[in-house]
């Protein structure tokens, strides 16, 4: 995978180059060019899959006929950072090893077609009835998101780790209040010009579905590029999301991440 996007879109805090610092030799010699400093320990011979032992996963290409590729490792965000820049998503349940996923076909939406939207919605939209916000209640959507009555893959782990994410700026939300009180929202992922739409949630009526077009709004604004929601729901369907194939999905991802200066 091609990284010198994710070098120039997402260092840019101390702490976030230290964890793309410690992707892979082939990085951290970029890295290590980029700053004139000795490269004279970063030629360790590497694996044919470059996997170092660092993360528990394989390629995408090796995953299993579920899309299973890796089990086990940890939710810091020098592992999900890599994970979504490689095509790979964690998802399991409370008490469960860590598992990480890379299904095929993926599921995406188009970030210039947008969403489908009934007449009905767009009025509810532009009528004020919520107001929109971004990244003002990150810990309150994520875990509202995960409150579910049948179960969550949202667990005390993922909401800890998304949450550092989110101060790194690398995780962000959009929420919809109503007199005061959050009614809805969405969060997802953000590496340049790439955004994984994670989860949503609603407490009133269309809460969920205005947040979407809110989202979506300021992507294409930003110039984004690719809108991951991993796999096809019939929600997400109706929606206007679509199936790719795994192959599709990956050169997808490489030309979102190379594309510079995007931001959330």
């Amino acid at each position: 995978m091609r990284v010198s996007g994710v070098i120039r879109g997402i260092a840019r805090t101390n702490e976030i180059f230290n964890i793309l610092a410690e992707f892979s030799p082939g990085l951290r010699r970029r890295l290590a060019s980029a700053l004139r400093v000795s490269q004279s320990e970063e030629n360790r011979p590497v694996k044919a899959w470059d996997r170092e032992n660092d993360v528990p996963w394989v390629p995408p290409e090796y995953a299993d006929e579920h899309g299973l590729v890796g089990v086990g490792g940890s939710l810091s965000p020098t592992y999900l950072i890599r994970a979504y820049a490689e095509g790979v998503f964690p998802w399991f349940g409370e008490g469960d090893p860590y598992l990480w996923w890379s299904p095929n076909p993926r599921a995406i939406f188009d970030v210039q077609t947008g969403l489908h939207i009934s007449r009905r919605l767009a009025r509810t939209y532009r009528s004020g009835k919520f107001q929109i916000t971004f990244n003002q209640a990150f810990g309150q959507v994520i875990r509202a998101c995960g409150d579910r009555p049948e179960g969550t893959w949202i667990t005390s782990d993922m909401v800890a780790a998304y949450e550092e994410l989110h101060r790194l700026r690398v995780a962000h939300s959009v929420e919809a209040w109503q007199d005061g009180e959050l009614a809805g929202g969405i969060y997802g992922v953000s590496i340049n010009a790439f955004f994984a739409a994670e989860s949503m949630f609603f407490r009133r009526t269309d809460a969920s579905k205005v947040t979407m077009i809110a989202l979506f709004e300021r992507l294409r604004e930003k110039r984004f590029a690719l809108v991951d929601t991993q796999m096809l729901t019939e929600h997400t369907e109706r929606l206007g999301a679509f199936e790719v194939s795994r192959e599709h999905y990956l050169d997808l991802l490489n030309a979102a991440i190379e594309k510079e200066g995007v931001r959330f």
